[in-house]
């Protein structure tokens, strides 16, 4: 096999123009030929005593096909083993018309390398590390939400007021005609859940049953864009207001809550742990983003395209299944390249820095880190032990872990480079709960 450079279109786009004897590829056409005739059946003869003229009548074409996608493959790769080279993405195959005698085949190969990543210095970057503990304030208010979540209603004569449960008509016009969706009937909100807009919730506060109103409501410029910017005016009618009835914190309601004796102090416990874990999380996904953050903004790479353009297809192909899963229609869907681009070059840039900083540093992660992270992540179960088998049953699920692992490694490498500032924060500022 002979094989030569030719010119790229790019610093990372290599061309290469591979030259095989004709000989040896008929030669290998014919041996394959050779073994399907030694089983092959056709009508009028005994099976394996088909003559060979026949047996290339029928399957020659299709050998041929499959003898010079392998013979391709196969030179192709020991022709990048011979130059030492790492293909990003799906090589290009092409036969090469060079008008030259049949006594050789030759196909070019079009495809990117892997670039040089220069991974920049996190010197004098700053990492910061939240300061914040769980305290007996942030459990009292976890359990509040719980009650919140669990709470019953019934019909008051009050005013509405947030928390409450109403339903209402209501009936919305633009200039004096009807909009789409700007009616509902028996509709029912929880003040204060956030599910209206704002203003159209603070119309409804201190409304009673059998009340009417009629307001005007001017529609964010973010909003959908028939409406945006737009004021229409709702008239409503409260049918009935429900005060909320929390359950008592005692022991019905932590075995409601999976504590077997319903003792309220366990509860107690298994929320702090709970929340910890929780914390524990958003930190760790907060240091995540600071540190990638860092060495995407100070390494120095070129993009291989086909990398890219993988990943904007996979981004497109993830979009719509959770399209799908929330149950729309996607069929023919076909979502605009150009909205996952940029996403798709943050991802492929990051990816390359990592593998770079991995193989630098050897972070990778050990079979101690990974059973640790299968362990902490199964405690939350109700049988950790079956967790623990079932990640290690699908080598895929245990390759995300590793994958996680090795994330935190690249993160707690970062830390002993960057400057780390604390911040003293509440936990629901790192959170971010809205109370």
């Amino acid at each position: 096999m002979q094989a030569q450079p030719s010119t790229a279109t790019s610093s990372l786009e290599r061309n290469l123009m591979l030259s095989l004897p004709a000989t040896s590829i008929e030669s290998e056409i014919i041996s394959r030929l050779k073994q399907i005739a030694r089983t092959a059946k056709m009508s009028g003869f005994r099976p394996g005593k088909v003559p060979f003229n026949i047996v290339a009548n029928q399957y020659g074409f299709q050998v041929r096909q499959e003898v010079m996608s392998d013979v391709v493959q196969r030179s192709f790769a020991e022709e990048l083993q011979k130059q030492q080279l790492r293909v990003a993405g799906m090589p290009r195959f092409a036969p090469a018309n060079t008008g030259e005698a049949a006594d050789k085949f030759e196909f070019t190969a079009t495809f990117e390398i892997y670039p040089d990543v220069k991974v920049g210095s996190l010197e004098g970057k700053t990492l910061e590390k939240p300061e914040v503990a769980v305290g007996d304030a942030d459990i009292d208010n976890t359990i509040e939400t719980l009650r919140k979540q669990r709470a019953s209603y019934e019909p008051t004569d009050r005013a509405a007021e947030t928390g409450d449960f109403i339903v209402v008509d209501f009936v919305g016009t633009l200039d004096g005609m009807p909009f789409k969706g700007g009616d509902a009937q028996n509709f029912g909100v929880v003040l204060g859940e956030g599910r209206m807009l704002p203003d159209f919730e603070a119309a409804l506060k201190g409304m009673k049953g059998f009340e009417e109103k009629t307001f005007d409501l001017t529609f964010p410029d973010d909003y959908q864009a028939e409406l945006a910017g737009k004021t229409v005016q709702f008239k409503v009618a409260v049918k009935v207001v429900n005060a909320p009835k929390l359950p008592t914190v005692d022991a019905d309601f932590a075995k409601a809550l999976g504590v077997a004796d319903g003792n309220v102090e366990t509860m107690r416990g298994e929320i702090r742990a709970n929340l910890l874990r929780e914390l524990k999380k958003r930190l760790a996904a907060r240091a995540k983003e600071q540190v990638m953050d860092a060495l995407a903004e100070t390494s120095e790479l070129v993009l291989p395209r086909s990398l890219v353009e993988n990943e904007v297809v996979r981004l497109q192909d993830q979009a719509v299944q959770d399209l799908q899963a929330r149950g729309m229609t996607t069929k023919d869907l076909q979502l605009p390249a150009e909205l996952f681009v940029e996403r798709a070059e943050k991802r492929v840039k990051l990816g390359l820095i990592l593998s770079e900083v991995v193989k630098d540093n050897d972070l990778r992660a050990k079979p101690a880190q990974i059973r640790a992270a299968v362990e902490e992540h199964a405690e939350s179960f109700e049988d950790p032990a079956h967790m623990v088998r079932w990640y290690y049953s699908d080598p895929q699920r245990l390759g995300e872990v590793e994958a996680l692992v090795i994330e935190e490694n690249v993160v707690a490498w970062a830390e002993q480079k960057m400057k780390v500032v604390s911040l003293p924060k509440s936990f629901d500022e790192v959170m971010e709960i809205k109370r």
